[in-house]
């Protein structure tokens, strides 16, 4: 008997570790998707649906479900449990306005993982993430700031949310540390996607005079403003470059196929937590794209310069001293704020223009 069972422990340490491994991680990831906007509107949505089709490549992920143009509130959670009753056990909500529904779905259904982005809010079973979007606007804004003529530049909103609030201060942050003459002007246009209402706020700024344009926006609308007057733009979320190729600069751009892959597999495997995930430069959660060859070559040094500092920690966009609008100290001298500071942040920085909506 000892030799039967010594030939028999011989035998299973001589199996392939695939072999193994395989019959003790066999969970399969059906995954659904919730999207504000649709995959075709070449920013945000598009940058999800990209990661999601890259996620769909592992080799124990079921061809995944995406429902677009969701309205954000309570119209979502009829759609997140329509999901969830077709058997996706790993469901991303991928707008802010999700965050409620998800959460109130996510208790009458345990044996789902909730993965909701840009939300502040965590369960047994509900975990999210988000990216440091705000380290590549500071550095679209050092790009603003030199190319600009007019030191005036109209920056395109979307809601009044910490979110929104923090790129624009970013932003503004990289404009006035290469030139603090000039100006970031603000248009709220309360919407994610609906390029009409996007380029009419866009021809507002070009109007007063604004030469460069930026937008937290999903649609192209504000590139194809600046493309017909003859401005600058800096995109975001993706690489929009073709809608603009004249007036294009760069863009702060999304990159989540490496973090919806992990995710994927922590579920696959059980080491799933819910935690909040907040990746940067450093993770390659958010990147620059490409600069244009209209930017001189001395500005493009000093963009890898400050992308490399970011990288390595040693360049905080937000660290102090930084006053807001009014000339106040809202983060002292050597204070680098904390992760809640930033994510609840709901002030304007010296140099922006505008008003935040209450």
């Amino acid at each position: 008997m000892k030799r039967f069972a010594l030939l028999t422990l011989t035998l299973m340490l001589a199996l392939p570790l695939s072999a193994t491994s395989v019959e003790a991680n066999d969970k399969r990831i059906k995954a659904g998707f919730i999207y504000v906007g649709p995959v075709g509107d070449a920013g945000w949505t598009y940058s999800h649906d990209q990661a999601r089709k890259e996620m769909e490549a592992l080799p124990f992920v079921e061809p995944s479900t995406y429902i677009e143009s969701v309205p954000e509130g309570a119209e979502s959670a009829r759609v997140i449990t329509g999901l969830v009753r077709k058997g996706h056990n790993l469901v991303f909500t991928t707008s802010f306005g999700y965050m409620d529904a998800t959460l109130d779905v996510a208790k009458r259904n345990k044996d789902v993982v909730f993965m909701h982005c840009s939300g502040y809010k965590t369960a047994e079973n509900v975990g999210n993430y988000f990216g440091r979007m705000y380290e590549p606007r500071y550095l679209t804004g050092i790009v603003a700031g030199k190319m600009t003529k007019a030191n005036r530049i109209g920056y395109v909103a979307a809601f009044p949310i910490p979110e929104v609030i923090r790129g624009i201060n970013a932003f503004t942050l990289g404009v006035r540390s290469v030139n603090p003459k000039a100006e970031v002007r603000v248009v709220w246009t309360q919407t994610w996607f609906d390029p009409g209402i996007e380029r009419d706020a866009a021809d507002s700024l070009l109007d007063v005079g604004a030469d460069v344009l930026t937008m937290h926006q999903d649609a192209p609308a504000t590139l194809q403003a600046a493309e017909a007057r003859g401005a600058y733009v800096i995109g975001y979320n993706t690489d929009m470059r073709s809608f603009a190729p004249n007036a294009f600069l760069t863009a702060p751009v999304w990159n989540w196929g490496p973090l919806y892959s992990r995710i994927a597999r922590d579920v696959q495997d059980g080491t799933w937590k819910p935690e909040s995930i907040w990746w940067g430069m450093q993770q390659d959660l958010v990147r620059l794209a490409p600069l244009n060859d209209k930017i001189p070559a001395e500005v493009k040094l000093l963009v890898e310069e400050k992308t490399e500092a970011i990288k390595a920690g040693k360049l905080h966009p937000f660290a102090g001293p930084i006053k807001d609008q009014n000339g106040e100290t809202q983060i002292a001298a050597g204070v680098i704020p904390t992760d809640g500071d930033l994510l609840s942040m709901s002030f304007f920085v010296e140099g922006v223009q505008g008003t935040i909506p209450k």
